[in-house]
């Protein structure tokens, strides 16, 4: 190549090459200030035709100019503020009821922001899809906790709220996460997860854990989006239930085989907690029979060699004298077996029985308790193996916003809750956030 053309490429205007170097376009550069040991501060004034009065639509006056600090991206390692020379313009019309007003422009940076435009993007996507802390942004561009924060808000509320980011749901998932302990008696407060089970993907949180809740946000959807729901996946709790049929009545509801199986394990260890009790006279201690079994107990039979089965056996022979630990483990293994079955009228027909003959008198209490779970939430169960979705996703929707939780040190603010954890595991498209407007904090 030719070195002569090369250099006729060159721009060696020193204030070309400050304008180049903020890359903020038809603005000119005013100077800078090198402050030692803190930001490098670059003051600039835009340039252009001078603005009509919004009022009247007449022409104004310059004012005067205020200089506002914004903080930028950093630029050759150091962090950089923006110093913008606003003009405020005044209207000589006396009819006018605009006095006075100060020059905007978006491209610089959004009005009641102290962030530039492009830093204000560039935040939202380092705090909302890379999950990185606010106070680890904060220290690179050397600024507040809160002025990050606050921008992250402002941008990322327009991706989140966006109509086309929830689309048609064919399952739709419910479940509570806990969101803060607060106050003196670190008082529990809930959040509400909503899932597209199909998709894997996190629709909103809303606060509490009732059913009010999850009705309003139902009722604030439109007839047809409820329509295209087929299914309702819930984990055997009687407001999301209740919210189901109230809401989506033409809904199929679904119990997750999970917390089905859970929750006889639950009772199996009920049980052996309580024989426990009544033959020793006092909780478990390591060399206790039953105590030994609790592992093997809770696991599943098929993952269970010959030595660990001889093993159970020998430890109920001699921990569980009337067999009632034995009785419950049965029950647990028989409830397993109904998600092996294929055909969804068998499986309503075995769940039906299996509540009835878990009831039966022979059978421990917490088994019996057991049982009338099964029979009240039999069509639910059984209709697993007509849908075969699961409460999974909304749980592992429920790990992010805890990853979200802990990167944070936690939240107080049910606002930055949700939309941090919206931005994480909503699925926004991010292909927006160059085009959108954020909203004003």
């Amino acid at each position: 190549p030719d070195p002569r053309h090369d250099q006729m490429s060159l721009i060696v205007d020193p204030t070309r090459i400050c304008e180049l170097l903020v890359g903020l376009g038809d603005v000119t550069v005013l100077g800078a200030d090198d402050e030692h040991g803190g930001p490098v501060r670059v003051h600039v004034q835009t340039r252009g035709e001078r603005p009509a009065c919004p009022g009247c639509g007449g022409p104004v006056w310059a004012k005067d100019q205020r200089p506002v600090e914004l903080v930028d991206l950093a630029a050759f390692g150091r962090p950089a503020r923006l110093v913008w020379h606003k003009y405020r313009w005044s209207c000589p019309a006396v009819a006018c009821a605009v006095g006075s007003f100060t020059e905007t422009a978006g491209h610089i940076a959004a009005p009641r922001l102290v962030m530039t435009d492009r830093a204000g993007r560039w935040v939202t996507e380092q705090v909302g899809r890379f999950k990185r802390s606010v106070n680890e942004v904060a220290i690179e561009l050397g600024c507040d906790w809160h002025t990050i924060n606050d921008t992250v808000i402002a941008y990322g509320t327009p991706l989140v709220e966006d109509p086309d980011r929830i689309g048609e749901v064919e399952a739709l998932g419910l479940d509570e996460t806990l969101f803060a302990r607060i106050g003196p008696w670190r008082t529990q407060h809930w959040s509400t997860s909503i899932v597209d089970v199909r998709r894997g993907q996190l629709l909103d949180v809303i606060p509490g854990r009732s059913s009010i809740g999850a009705c309003e946000w139902l009722a604030g959807r439109d007839q047809h989006w409820l329509d295209t729901i087929d299914w309702a996946v819930l984990d055997l709790s009687g407001p999301w239930r209740l919210a189901f049929t109230t809401m989506l009545p033409d809904a199929v509801q679904v119990a997750d085989p999970f917390h089905l199986v859970k929750l006889a394990n639950t009772r199996l260890d009920e049980v052996r907690r309580r024989v426990q009790h009544d033959t020793l006279g006092h909780r478990g201690h390591k060399n206790d029979p039953l105590y030994r079994s609790r592992r093997l107990l809770t696991k599943a039979s098929e993952r269970l060699d010959d030595k660990g089965r001889e093993k159970l056996m020998g430890l109920l022979e001699a921990g569980d004298p009337h067999g009632e630990v034995r009785m419950a483990w049965h029950a647990k293994e028989v409830v397993r077996s109904v998600y092996d079955h294929h055909d969804p009228d068998l499986a309503l027909e075995f769940v039906t029985q299996l509540g009835t003959d878990l009831q039966d008198t022979s059978c421990p209490p917490e088994i019996r308790q057991l049982g009338r779970t099964i029979t009240k939430w039999r069509t639910q169960i059984a209709a697993w193996h007509q849908a075969h979705v699961s409460n999974g996703p909304t749980e592992a929707a429920n790990n992010l916003i805890k990853v979200v939780k802990r990167i944070a040190f936690g939240f107080t603010s049910f606002r930055n809750y949700r939309i941090r954890t919206l931005l994480h595991a909503g699925k926004p498209n991010w292909d927006l956030l160059p085009t959108i407007t954020p909203t004003s904090p």
